[in-house]
């Protein structure tokens, strides 16, 4: 009988130092920001959307990642009245002026993320690039074109995976800040620690995800 193929492992993509060390709290210790010590490779790819691009596309370009399935998460802004720091954005899609990308089992993380933070608020729609941080009267105008939550990582991301060859790609980002809360503002401080801590309770829901696409479709 001819050995069956290794498992697609999962690449998760983040760009800051702080959204990694939250989101390998209860894992392991890496041997540094591209650890592939396992079938789940947490990725720091460094801050916009340029470098997140170079540092996705090296990944995925070795033999270890070249068949991944690609989730991109970390902090974002949210956009809409109503949003709070703390709740999380499950992306329908990710756009930028290059274009969009469609997102894989978006209804599982959702259904995940219900389990792994319960009475977290779990927003579904898409998620717009930007080569800056948003700030002011630029989220209403975000709004506008339909984004709910912008960022500066996850477009970049799932475009350059998708670009390297099919795969399975998602995005989910937790909000830091949102129109009545500008991180800004001293006053969003405990924000920002309470969105650090939803980003570490994340992992199950993305590993859950990550083992549904390894099951045999019927």
């Amino acid at each position: 009988m001819a050995p069956q193929p290794a498992p697609a492992p999962l690449l998760i993509a983040c760009a800051l130092g702080i959204e990694r060390f939250a989101l390998r709290g209860r894992e392991r210790a890496g041997r540094g920001d591209g650890d592939t010590g396992g079938p789940v490779t947490v990725l720091r790819t460094g801050m916009g959307p340029a470098a997140a691009e170079r540092s996705v596309t090296r990944m995925l370009a070795g033999p270890e990642l070249n068949r991944a399935a690609v989730l991109a998460t970390g902090f974002c802004a949210g956009l809409a009245p109503g949003m709070h720091p703390g709740d999380l954005v499950v992306a329908g899609e990710t756009r930028d002026p290059r274009g969009s990308v469609p997102c894989v089992g978006t209804e599982l993380l959702v259904k995940e993320l219900g389990r792994a933070v319960p009475g977290r608020t779990v927003h579904i729609g898409p998620l717009t690039g930007s080569d800056h941080v948003v700030r002011g009267h630029e989220r209403s105008d975000l709004l506008a074109t339909g984004a709910i939550a912008a960022d500066m990582e996850s477009a970049a991301t799932l475009l350059s995976a998708v670009r390297m060859g099919e795969r399975p790609v998602a995005a989910v980002r937790v909000i830091v800040d949102a129109p009545e809360h500008e991180l800004v503002r001293i006053g969003t401080v405990r924000g920002g620690i309470s969105a650090f801590r939803v980003l570490r309770s994340v992992l199950p829901a993305f590993h859950e995800w990550h083992r549904s696409l390894l099951l045999p479709r019927r």
